[in-house]
């Protein structure tokens, strides 16, 4: 059966659903356990299941990310959270020379079921220390999985499949989708790691993003197919390891292709996407590779100087057309 959830309420059954048939599974951050997390995200979980698997731990992001890695390298499928995304530099030696690199130091017999949560993205005026997005620096390290759902139906599904994945994935929730609601299942069912959506069928350009920029994005082609623009809107929905398949399939059938994320724009992961499509369907482009993003800039806490700094619908519009705009190459 198919009802409304919000985005977090999909988080919260797609824990709770695995939390009721395995065991294992446990949670543990700061403030989830009686108050339910910062965002809600845990609500109810402490009550159902009890404070040894709803576990309120010190402020201390390494020892959340130790924890993680010392339970699940001895058999238990943890999901451990960190509040928000900025605060994961605080554990980045226990998630990359840890996590991430246990199973191949010994020779893939350690096996690490770990599930990092976190709250991602700006749009909140929560100022640079608490608003930033950081998925290229965790997309990098090797031996790490990270997904960025974009809508409740996703969320259930992939946060699903990240507690049953045998390696540490990390689950980035936007925090400005928290309340967006959709149709979700009751039932338990898992959306494969790796496998990009298409969300918007189009012929005359492609529009790769995550997050909410996916969101953004679909705004945008409705507003250009009322000019005539065909737009292909592609969710990749797990950015490490990236569906460059699907990708390129269609960049070959619109020639064209723009990126669009809400990081800042160096370095970025949009420029990862670039270089694969520049790489795999080079004689196909008709244009260059278009990228939207922030500025080099901390993100601004001030509400209007941050809406200026965040890629808006009108941002990606006229992305859009002047990829469209450019001659052929």
């Amino acid at each position: 059966m198919t009802r409304k959830l919000s985005y977090v309420q999909a988080f919260n059954e797609a824990v709770r659903q695995e939390m009721a048939v395995n065991d294992d599974v446990f949670c543990a951050g700061e403030d989830i356990g009686a108050f339910g997390g910062v965002f809600q995200s845990f609500a109810g979980l402490q009550a159902e299941f009890g404070k040894r698997r709803v576990v309120d731990t010190p402020i201390s992001e390494q020892a959340i990310i130790g924890l993680g890695v010392g339970a699940a390298v001895t058999g238990l499928r943890p999901i451990v959270d960190i509040m928000f995304m900025d605060f994961i530099c605080v554990a980045f030696d226990q998630i990359v020379n840890q996590a991430a690199k246990l199973k191949y130091m010994f020779g893939g017999a350690a096996t690490i079921p770990l599930t990092i949560t976190t709250g991602g993205g700006g749009g909140l005026s929560a100022a640079a220390q608490h608003s930033q997005s950081l998925e290229a620096l965790l997309c990098h390290i090797p031996g790490l999985k990270v997904v960025h759902p974009s809508n409740p139906y996703d969320m259930k599904g992939l946060m699903t499949a990240c507690i049953r994945e045998n390696n540490p994935t990390i689950m980035i929730k936007h925090k400005r989708l928290l309340g967006m609601s959709g149709e979700v299942p009751e039932e338990s069912y898992e959306i494969p790691l790796g496998v990009a959506n298409v969300l918007r069928e189009g012929k005359h350009v492609t529009v790769i993003g995550w997050g909410r920029m996916v969101n953004e994005a679909l705004t945008a082609a409705e507003l250009l197919a009322a000019d005539g623009i065909d737009v292909e809107v592609i969710d990749p929905r797990t950015l490490q390891p990236l569906d460059t398949p699907t990708i390129i399939e269609s960049v070959k059938k619109t020639n064209r292709a723009v990126i669009v994320h809400e990081a800042v724009r160096f370095g970025g992961l949009g420029a990862e996407v670039a270089a694969q499509i520049q790489e795999e369907a080079f004689d196909y482009l008709d244009a260059p590779v278009g990228r939207i993003a922030a500025p080099f800039s901390p993100v601004p806490f001030s509400p209007v100087l941050e809406a200026h700094y965040l890629p808006s619908v009108d941002d990606i519009v006229a992305g859009i057309r002047a990829t469209l705009s450019r001659p052929g190459i």
